[in-house]
């Protein structure tokens, strides 16, 4: 069900390599697919929208029906388990705590000559969230919700609208409206996959067009952003979810097992990955994985991940581990191992860390604070998780005076004249001339 190999053996070193170098392809009918669809729903607007809803979602919708009315927000709170509130509260106030601590701040710094430099940090107009349909609307993504929702309000974006797909009698599920309500949401559209995210880069008579674009999705709702990316901002070009386990013998096998299952139960694209220098442990995971995937739901996915792609890599140490992680730079890191935080000072590529055995990578998926946005595909080697960052812009200030700028002029025009551009010299010699 599961590979096991020796890191340093020839099958060890060829599935390192490749995982090293692993990266995000699409077929090319498939982007030519996008492409279609995008540039019909760019002329066509909500007549195109309309069309590719009623394919592929909800044959009867109508475009009256496309944004979500205040009588359908009012109804889903009728309808929703009432001790979901707590959770959910409990949830937003521990994800706002954490990206409240990522606000920026705009600065001016004056030099000794009146010369004034700085940085002017604003949000962007609008922001586009998009929350993939969950099984037709049964398993609402609230998480979703929260994760998009949350760091773009605190960066202070005015304008927040989601769109996704809705079920085939044209609903979305009450307890993503609860949770559009509740972190402040009041624009939500009925609109998935490619269409949904072209209406909001171009926008349409109904769907605002928007300045950035954030959520995952499939690999149509991928691709469209990839393709709209310099149009509009995007988040990230995310791939399947990845999770790697580094566990010592110290370790207890049936919570590695649990953790692998957890992310192979996503999609049989998932990545599952153990490394531990205990063949022991290698084992009697092993034991653990064939008799708690028969509990899941969801059963065949993880079987087809952990056979196409799970593997356990016997290693030397913990050291030796880290090394392997750190070449990886998976989306979710475990630290499985006796003191965790002795090599958290090693790691530096992982787009979230999880410390101990009391940390599984679901808790930080619903209720710990920090994004379950994330790199993927070792692109944790340069991006970083979805945040407030991500809604603001930086827009640099400069201010000279007079005496200032005669300090600074001769460089600039020696620097310029070097580089050929004489009529950036000419621009800054002219002003010498009184």
């Amino acid at each position: 069900m599961i590979s096991l190999v020796r890191a340093d053996s020839e099958e060890g070193r060829q599935r390192l390599r490749a995982l090293g170098t692993r990266q995000i392809n699409f077929a090319k009918d498939h982007e030519l697919a996008v492409a279609g669809i995008l540039e019909e729903v760019r002329a066509g607007g909500d007549k195109a929208l309309i069309k590719y809803i009623r394919q592929f979602d909800a044959p009867d919708l109508k475009k009256s029906s496309l944004r979500v009315k205040a009588a359908e927000f009012k109804n889903a709170y009728r309808r929703v388990d009432k001790n979901f509130y707590a959770t959910l509260s409990k949830a937003i106030r521990q994800i706002e705590d954490f990206h409240s601590r990522q606000r920026e701040q705009s600065w001016i710094v004056t030099r000794e000559n009146g010369s004034m430099v700085g940085q002017l940090v604003r949000p962007v107009d609008t922001a586009g969230l998009y929350v993939p349909g969950g099984k037709g609307g049964e398993t609402p993504l609230i998480s979703s919700v929260l994760m998009n929702a949350i760091p773009a309000r605190i960066a202070g974006v005015p304008r927040i609208v989601l769109t996704t797909p809705p079920s085939p009698g044209g609903e979305v599920n009450p307890y993503l409206l609860v949770a559009a309500q509740e972190v402040g949401i009041e624009e939500v559209y009925k609109a998935g996959s490619a269409w949904g995210i072209a209406a909001l880069a171009f926008g349409t008579h109904t769907v605002p067009k928007v300045d950035m674009i954030v959520g995952p999705g499939n690999v149509y709702v991928t691709l469209a952003k990839k393709l709209l990316s310099g149009m509009v901002g995007i988040d990230m070009i995310a791939g399947p979810s990845e999770v790697l386990v580094i566990a010592d013998d110290t370790a207890r096998a049936e919570i590695v097992a649990a953790d692998l299952l957890s992310q192979a139960e996503h999609d049989a694209l998932a990545t599952a990955i153990l490394l531990t220098p205990s063949v022991k442990l290698a084992h009697a995971v092993i034991a653990f994985l064939k008799k708690q995937i028969k509990q899941l739901v969801r059963h065949e996915t993880a079987r087809a991940s952990l056979e196409q792609n799970g593997v356990i890599f016997v290693v030397d140490d913990v050291a030796e581990a880290i090394r392997i992680a750190n070449e990886i730079a998976p989306e979710h890191l475990e630290l499985i191992v006796q003191e965790p935080f002795a090599w958290l000072g090693e790691i530096r590529h992982a787009g979230a860390v999880f410390i101990g055995e009391f940390s599984p990578e679901p808790m930080g998926d619903y209720i710990a604070g920090p994004n379950h946005v994330l790199p993927t595909m070792g692109t944790a080697r340069f991006a970083t998780a979805l945040g407030v960052p991500h809604f603001l812009k930086r827009t640099s200030l400069i201010y000279y005076t007079e005496k200032g700028f005669i300090q600074d002029a001769g460089d600039v025009i020696q620097m310029a004249e070097r580089e050929g551009l004489t009529a950036h010299a000419r621009a800054v010699s002219i002003r010498l001339k009184r």
